[in-house]
């Protein structure tokens, strides 16, 4: 191929040659190059054979390959790759050439390249991208953030490449989020959302199964009818479809014979450590992280389980067991609501702080299609956020309202049933009680306060009177009996 090519792609794993098809299967000419440069000879004469691809095996040659203004994306893993292809391109484009970065990277390196980029006279872009592998190649969800100017340079090509939703499926799942680390920022809040979303479903497992004894197949039921209602989603989806998959080895259910040790990758614990930075809630990805690391303790937990008793009862009577799967369904649905409100709490403080200006609105389609959390309950978020663009909480529109409403009978006997049957479910109890202490005029934090200027000297506000106060406690105490 003679001419220029409209995009490059630096990493050709499996995300990245996914990714770079897809460009290519949309009109577009892609130049591609790897550090080992034996994959891009594989690539060239596997997938990519007869189509609109150049091989490069050097980041000189593949910027020699690129039309002005270049638009040059790395797919590698993030953090110290990262800055060492930045540094490789930067003396090899032009001013007005645009660096991209898709992988899972933390917002504020892509706040400092942002910057670091841009006094070089170039633009950058800090793109979440999910949907896996298959998202990838068919359309993903994208969040990009960086350098505004980049925005109608790659605008043709990512709205081209994204997932497609709406009655006719031509709203594509990519919008400019906004400036340097915000797109990475919402890309990392969907991952958390993705933790809280995964636990709570496992936990409605785990009730479905330890209450009522469902077998897989009733779970599949189960989940296929759940599917087509308020929590149609992927990740609902998938869920159903492990609950049929047979071991074809060993024979009976595959789902059985998986290990109860769940891994993660990171992104879930940033957005909790970023939640205590700005002193926002985000309780139910923080559960969800650390009931990973509790399944992680897997030999510790097989040791406790021979020594701590738990519940003398070995069953609850739950009524009708129809009745208990819509608890079930409705404790779940109306944890659902509780994490995503925690989210666009925090993507709110997060943009005050660095003076982001999110559409939360938008950022709700960005998820409708093509990502793990796709959903038709964003639907309803988008429809929040466009009736009042400022909503303080999602649980104050007067949908989500009345869903957590209805739901809360439900939602607490799930609750107190899996208490006193020993089962846990952190997440779900977590959120009802995140519920509770938001929906709350007077908490017990008056005598927090007390305690802290009691040791500290900390000072408290009155309820009564304006000002800032401390009180000589041990002086005015009651003094103790002898």
């Amino acid at each position: 191929m003679s001419e220029l090519c409209d995009f490059g792609l630096i990493g050709l794993a499996v995300m990245g040659e996914n990714l770079a098809l897809n460009v290519e299967s949309r009109g577009f000419s892609v130049a591609v190059f790897n550090r080992t440069v034996e994959k891009v000879d594989q690539f060239m004469q596997g997938r990519a054979a007869g189509k609109r691809f150049v091989g490069c095996h050097s980041i000189e040659e593949l910027v020699r390959s690129l039309a002005p203004p270049r638009k040059v994306m790395m797919l590698v893993k993030a953090g110290p790759a990262v800055d060492e292809f930045i540094d490789k391109l930067i003396p090899l484009l032009s001013p007005g050439d645009v660096i991209i970065d898709g992988g899972n990277t933390h917002f504020a390196d892509t706040e400092r390249r942002t910057k670091y980029v841009e006094d070089k006279g170039l633009l950058y872009i800090g793109t979440g991208v999910s949907g896996g592998e298959e998202g990838a190649l068919k359309g993903p969800s994208m969040m990009p953030g960086g350098s505004t100017a980049a925005w109608p340079l790659v605008k043709p090509i990512f709205q081209a490449i994204a997932a497609k939703v709406g009655p006719h499926h031509d709203i594509p799942c990519c919008e400019w989020v906004g400036p340097r680390g915000a797109g990475h920022y919402v890309k990392m809040v969907h991952n958390g959302i993705e933790y809280g979303d995964m636990q709570l479903i496992c936990e409605a497992y785990a009730m479905l199964k330890g209450v009522l004894d469902l077998s897989n197949d009733e779970l599949y039921d189960v989940f296929e009818e759940w599917n087509r209602g308020e929590l149609q989603s992927y990740l609902i989806e998938i869920t159903r479809d492990i609950f049929s998959v047979v071991d074809e080895e060993a024979g009976g259910h595959l789902v059985d014979k998986i290990l109860d040790v769940a891994g993660a990758k990171g992104t879930g614990k940033w957005m909790s450590q970023l939640a205590l930075d700005l002193g926002v809630p985000s309780t139910l990805v923080t559960m969800a992280v650390f009931a990973r690391c509790l399944s992680a303790l897997k030999q510790a937990r097989v040791r406790a389980s021979k020594v701590l008793p738990g519940p003398a009862a070995t069953a609850v009577d739950v009524g009708d067991r129809k009745a208990f799967i819509e608890q079930v369904r409705q404790a779940l649905y109306a944890s659902k609501i509780c994490s995503y409100a925690q989210g666009f709490v925090q993507m709110q403080a997060a943009a005050a702080e660095h003076n982001w200006p999110l559409n939360y609105g938008d950022c709700a389609m960005l998820w409708r299609g093509g990502c793990i959390i796709r959903a038709q309950f964003l639907d309803r978020i988008k429809e929040a956020f466009d009736a009042d663009a400022n909503l303080e909480n999602l649980l104050l529109h007067p949908y989500f309202t009345q869903a957590v409403q209805k739901a809360q009978p439900a939602w607490r006997n799930v609750v107190i049933t899996a208490t006193q049957l020993g089962i846990p479910v952190p997440a779900f109890s977590t959120a009802l009680a995140y519920y509770d202490g938001y929906r709350s005029e007077r908490l017990p934090a008056n005598l927090l306060q007390a305690q802290r200027d009691y040791f500290g000297a900390h000072t408290y506000q009155r309820v009564d009177m304006d000002g800032v106060f401390h009180t000589e406690w041990l002086e005015k105490r009651r003094p103790p009996k002898p």
